[in-house]
C-alpha cells in the first residue's frame, strides 16, 4: 500500500477525487444490506483513515474544509426540513412532547456522565446529546399515510423545541468550557445568543422574503442568496463565541418559510445530500480511531451500555408521560417513543463539537457512535411494526369531497364562474400522439359542455422574419388544422391557439392562465439526455408553473375505447380525492369503471383495512360522477410491483404526482417512477396547484 501512495500525485484534489468515488459506491452498496448509506460512509472513512488504508487524512486542509461544511449544511437541512406547518397544527401537544422529550432525556443524561466521573458542564453536554433526536421512521408513516395522525404530528412538531433547545445548551455548555465561568458573563452570553436567534430568525427571513419577491423566478441567485445566510448565520454565530450549527440550524428555520417546496429548496438540498453532507460522514469515520474504538468497548464498556441504554429508557419515559397527559394509545405512545429515538444529525454534530474543543472525551465520542448505530437500526424497526397499527386519521374529507375535481384553491368570482366555459388547454407538438390527446380532450369537454383550445409554440428568435419561424408557423398551422378536423369529429367546439415564446413550458403556462383554463392536456415524453437530466423537461415545468391542474397522458389505445380505470391511492387527502373525481369524469364519458387500488404494509391490521374501505367508499360515492366503482386493498411489501400485476387487467391507470421539483426533474415517488417505466397500458399522471 506504501508504494501505491507514493505513485498517488499529492494535492487536494486526489482526497476530493476519493471523497467523490466513495459518496457514488458505497451508499447503494449497504442500501442493499438493508444497513443505512450514512454507515457505510462512517465504515468508508474507517477503511480510508489513518487506521486503514491511510489514503485520507483527517487532519489536512481539503478534507477538514469538506466536512465541516458538510457539518453545518447538515444542521441547515435539519433547519429547513421541519415542518412549521405541523408543528402549528399540534402547538400545544407538540410543545408538551418537546419538553417532555427535551426534559427527561438531559437529565437522565447528566445523571450518566456524573456516575461516570465527568463534571456537570460535560455531563450536561451529554444530556443535551440526549435530548435532541432524528426523524429517520419519517419516511415510514408518511408511507403509511399516518403524517396527520395527532401522535405523529405532535413528534415531528417537537423536534423543532428539541433541536433548538439541545444546540442552546451546547453553546453555553462549549462557552463556559472555552473561559472563566461567571453568572454576569453567563447572562451576557445568554443575552447575546438571545439577541442573535431574533435577528437570523426573523430578520433573515424577512430579508429572504424581500429578495426572492423582487428576483422573481431568478432560481440561480436564490439559491446562492441561501447559501451565504447559511454560512452568514454559521459566521454570526462565531462572532458572538457559539458553535456555528447553531447559526446554521437557525437559518435553516429562518428561511424555511421563504423557499416553501420550491425548486430552490430541492437544489439546495440536492447539493448538501449528495456532495457536503456525505463528506461529514466520511469525515466522522476518518476521526474513529479503531484501536481506541474497540478499547472502548472493552474498557469502556459500562458507559457504552450507560449512553445507550439511557437515551432509550428516557425517551421512552418521556413518551410514557405523554402518554397520560394527552391519553394516547399504547400503539400511539411507543411510536412516538421510535420516532423520537433515533439520534443522528443534531447528536452527531453536537459530539463532533465536544469532542473537538476537548469537553467529550474519545470514550464518549465511541459511544455516541455505537449509540447512532443503535437507534438508527432500532428506531425505524419499531416505527413500521407499531405505527402500522394506528388507526388512518380523520382528515377534512367532509368538507373537501363537495369540491369540483378542476377547482383550484383560488375560487374565482361568482360573476365569472357564471360566464366562463370549462376550458381544457391542449399544447400539440408530436404528430404521432396529436390525435389521441384531443380526442381526450373532446371527451372531457362535451362531458362539460366546454371549450378546447388547441396550442402550438412556436419558439421565438431575435428577429421576427427568421426563415426558422416561419417555417415554425407554418408546421403549427398544419398541427392546427389537425386538431380542428378531430374536435369536429366529435361536435365540440376548438379555439386554436399560436403562441411565440422563449420558454415552451412557460408558453403553455402563460397561455392556460390567459385562457383561465381549467385542465392541461399533455403528452407523455421521457426524461432524457444531460439538460433534461439536470434542469427537468417541459412537462416538469408545466406541472410546477402551471395554475390549474395538469392532466400527462400515455395514451396507447383510441380514448373512447378506454373502459376499465385503476387509481392507484397512497392516502386519503384532499388531492387523493380530486385525483379520483378527474377518473371518475374520465370513466363517465366512456360508462366506464374505476377501481381504487391501495397496497397497504402486511402489517396492517384488519381493522385499519376496513376503515380505509369504508373511507374510500365514501369518496367513490358521495358527489363525484356516478359510474360503476369498487375499492381493493391488498397487503404487500412491493407497492409498484402489485400496482403494475393489476394494471395488466386494465385499460388504463391514474398516478397522481406532487408539484415539487428536484435538480433531475418533476419529484414523484419511487413508487410512480417505477410504475411508468414499467406499464403496458395507458397512463395518466394527474396533478394540481399547491398540491
Amino acid at each position: 500500500m506504501e508504494k501505491f501512495l507514493e505513485f498517488l500525485p499529492e494535492g487536494p484534489i486526489v482526497a476530493f477525487t476519493i471523497l467523490l468515488l466513495v459518496i457514488l459506491t458505497i451508499p447503494p452498496i449497504f442500501e442493499k444490506l438493508r444497513l443505512p448509506g450514512l454507515v457505510g460512509l462512517l465504515v468508508a472513512g474507517v477503511v480510508l483513515g489513518a487506521n486503514g488504508l491511510g489514503l485520507l487524512d483527517a487532519k489536512s486542509d481539503s478534507v477538514k474544509l469538506l466536512s465541516d461544511i458538510g457539518k453545518i449544511y447538515l444542521m441547515f437541512v435539519a433547519g429547513l426540513e421541519i415542518d412549521l406547518e405541523q408543528f402549528r397544527k399540534e402547538r400545544n401537544r407538540s410543545l408538551g412532547f418537546g419538553l417532555s422529550t427535551f426534559l427527561i432525556p438531559l437529565i437522565m443524561g447528566t445523571i450518566v456522565g456524573r456516575i461516570f466521573g465527568f463534571g456537570w458542564n460535560a455531563s450536561i453536554l451529554i444530556g443535551s446529546l440526549f435530548a435532541s433526536h432524528t426523524l429517520l421512521g419519517y419516511p415510514i408513516v408518511n408511507r403509511l399515510g399516518l403524517v396527520g395522525n395527532n401522535a405523529v404530528t405532535a413528534t415531528i412538531g417537537a423536534t423543532i423545541f428539541t433541536d433548538i433547545s439541545a444546540l442552546l445548551v451546547l453553546a453555553i455548555c462549549v462557552s463556559i468550557h472555552a473561559g472563566e465561568f461567571s453568572v454576569l458573563n453567563l447572562i451576557v452570553r445568554l443575552t447575546a445568543l438571545g439577541v442573535y436567534c431574533l435577528l437570523v430568525l426573523f430578520g433573515l427571513s424577512w430579508v429572504g422574503k424581500e429578495y426572492f419577491r423582487r428576483t422573481g423566478d431568478e432560481e440561480g441567485n436564490q439559491f446562492l442568496f441561501v447559501l451565504l445566510a447559511v454560512f452568514l448565520a454559521s459566521v454570526g454565530a462565531q462572532l458572538i463565541q457559539v458553535e456555528e450549527i447553531v447559526g446554521a440550524f437557525l437559518a435553516g428555520l429562518a428561511v424555511n418559510s421563504v423557499v416553501g417546496q420550491g425548486p430552490v429548496k430541492e437544489k439546495v438540498e440536492f447539493v448538501g445530500s449528495t456532495l457536503f453532507i456525505p463528506c461529514f460522514f466520511v469525515g466522522m469515520g476518518l476521526l474513529l480511531n479503531v484501536p481506541v474504538f474497540i478499547e472502548t468497548l472493552k474498557s469502556d464498556f459500562p458507559l457504552t451500555l450507560a449512553i445507550v441504554l439511557g437515551l432509550i429508557v428516557s425517551k421512552f419515559l418521556a413518551a410514557w408521560v405523554i402518554k397520560w397527559v394527552y391519553r394516547y394509545t399504547w400503539n400511539e405512545t411507543i411510536t412516538m417513543w421510535s420516532l423520537s429515538m433515533p439520534q443522528v444529525a443534531a447528536t452527531l454534530a453536537a459530539t463532533l463539537v465536544g469532542f473537538q474543543v476537548g469537553l467529550l472525551t474519545e470514550a464518549v465520542f465511541n459511544s455516541v457512535i455505537v449509540l447512532m448505530l443503535v437507534t438508527s437500526i432500532l428506531g425505524p424497526i419499531l416505527t413500521a411494526r407499531y405505527a402500522a397499527k394506528l388507526p388512518l386519521p380523520k382528515s377534512s374529507l367532509e368538507t373537501d369531497q363537495n369540491v369540483i375535481w378542476w377547482e383550484t384553491q383560488e375560487a374565482e368570482p361568482v360573476e365569472e364562474e357564471k360566464s366562463h366555459r370549462f376550458t381544457v388547454v391542449v399544447p400539440i407538438y408530436n404528430p404521432l400522439t396529436e390525435r389521441y390527446l384531443i380526442e381526450m380532450a373532446a371527451l372531457i369537454v362535451r362531458h362539460e359542455s366546454g371549450l378546447i383550445v388547441p396550442l402550438a409554440i412556436a419558439k421565438a428568435h431575435l428577429h421576427m422574419d427568421e426563415p426558422q419561424l416561419n417555417g415554425a408557423f407554418r408546421q403549427s398551422q398544419q398541427r392546427l388544422e389537425r386538431a380542428l378536423e378531430v374536435s369536429r369529429e366529435f361536435t365540440t367546439e376548438a379555439k386554436p391557439e399560436i403562441r411565440i415564446d422563449d420558454d415552451i413550458a412557460q408558453g403553455i403556462s402563460r397561455t392556460a392562465r390567459e385562457q383561465n383554463a381549467n385542465l392541461i392536456v399533455m403528452g407523455w415524453s421521457k426524461t432524457t439526455g444531460l439538460r433534461a437530466r439536470l434542469f427537468g423537461n417541459v412537462i416538469d415545468s408545466v406541472f410546477w408553473s402551471s395554475h390549474c391542474p395538469v392532466a400527462v397522458m400515455r395514451l396507447l389505445d383510441e380514448p373512447i375505447n378506454i373502459h376499465r380505470i385503476l387509481v392507484a391511492v397512497k392516502d386519503l387527502t384532499p388531492q387523493t380525492v380530486r385525483t379520483v373525481r378527474f377518473a371518475q369524469l374520465l370513466a363517465d364519458t366512456n360508462q366506464g369503471q374505476v377501481t381504487l387500488l391501495h397496497v397497504c404494509d402486511r402489517r396492517t391490521s384488519s381493522e385499519q383495512i376496513a376503515d380505509l374501505e369504508s373511507e374510500l367508499s365514501k369518496v367513490l360515492s358521495q358527489n363525484g360522477p356516478q359510474v360503476n366503482s369498487e375499492v381493493k386493498i391488498i397487503r404487500d411489501d412491493d407497492v409498484a410491483r402489485m400496482i403494475l400485476r393489476m394494471a395488466e387487467s386494465f385499460d388504463m391507470v391514474v398516478l397522481r404526482s406532487i408539484r415539487r421539483r428536484t435538480a433531475g426533474g418533476l419529484a414523484v415517488s419511487d413508487v410512480t417512477t417505477q410504475v411508468i417505466q414499467h406499464l403496458t397500458c395507458s397512463m395518466v399522471l394527474f396533478g394540481e396547484p399547491h398540491s
